[in-house]
């Protein structure tokens, strides 16, 4: 039975014409996954299955989700973050990257899979970009931006969410001000002031969530330069995801990015108290927002 298997232009470049021929072909593509995105186990001989390829410094795994998960794709990671999923990748051996056509990599087909015993809004603290990195942005004082996770009731329905807040005022890069061009920098970039939090917002395409062994390792934003997505945002250590926001982000294939200056929101260690202080930084025009499409590994 021929192989339901998907390779984009994209995965196919950087493994080569050759590999992904007998991919396709069914000589090194398994025989069964686990989703990299749902987690659920996939048969590429019964359902059409995307390859997505993840690229770090030194090494790339290619992993296999449902098609009606993530479409076949390139996600350029950190060899940090790379390395970090695949410790609980069951068979996983280090491969070469150095040449992307010329790529070895590493098949990502089976999973470990893990309890998730979260908190229900985890939050983790990872310095700001400068702007001399990806960011569009710096701040001043080595501020921290703060994330924690949360399920968001909109119109009746559970979204994941993640809310960011730095530690200090956010400052534009070449500015000698004190002021706070947190959120102003946000919306140039195309997030969108919120006053109430009703609906859920458009999504922002170029930017995504990185989902890596369902933990969280990244934001991702377009590349100034061109090619791959970058880090906006990445975590120290693979931030914890609870059981129900994993499945909400699988249903929805995105997540909401609530963003707001220091001091709006704080750490709140339960998902009401969250919404609460979401809700008071909205009336106060304190409150930016979009939904990113999921990347997961």
């Amino acid at each position: 039975m021929p192989r339901m298997l998907d390779v984009s232009n994209e995965v196919r470049a950087e493994i080569g014409d050759e590999e992904a021929d007998r991919l396709l072909a069914g000589d090194s593509a398994p025989g069964g996954y686990d989703c990299t995105s749902c987690r659920t186990p996939g048969d590429p001989e019964q359902e059409r299955t995307s390859t997505v390829l993840f690229v770090g410094d030194e090494t790339a795994v290619l992993a296999f989700a449902h098609s009606t998960c993530l479409p076949s794709q390139v996600v350029q990671v950190t060899e940090e973050q790379l390395q970090s999923a695949a410790r609980s990748i069951s068979g996983y051996a280090t491969a070469s990257s150095a040449h992307a056509q010329h790529a070895q990599y590493v098949q990502a087909a089976q999973y470990a899979q893990h309890p998730q015993t979260a908190p229900a809004a985890p939050y983790q603290e990872a310095p700001a970009p400068h702007h001399h990195s990806e960011a569009p942005y710096v701040v001043p004082e080595q501020a921290v931006l703060g994330v924690t996770s949360g399920l968001v009731l909109l119109a009746g329905e559970l979204h994941p969410a993640l809310v960011v807040e730095p530690t200090a005022p956010v400052a534009r890069p070449g500015s000698l001000g004190a002021g706070d061009d947190f959120l102003p920098l946000l919306i140039e970039q195309g997030f969108m002031p919120v006053t109430e939090l009703s609906t859920a917002p458009a999504v922002l395409h170029g930017w995504s969530v990185l989902l890596a062994v369902g933990q969280l390792h990244a934001v991702l934003q377009p590349n100034p330069n061109g090619g791959q997505p970058v880090a906006w945002w990445q975590a120290h250590q693979p931030l914890q995801v609870t059981e129900g926001w994993r499945a909400a982000a699988n249903k929805h294939q995105q997540v909401l990015l609530f963003a707001a200056p220091v001091g709006s929101i704080g750490r709140q260690p339960r998902e009401d108290l969250l919404r609460d202080a979401l809700d008071r930084a909205a009336a106060n025009g304190r409150l930016v927002t979009a939904a990113l499409p999921l990347a997961g590994l």
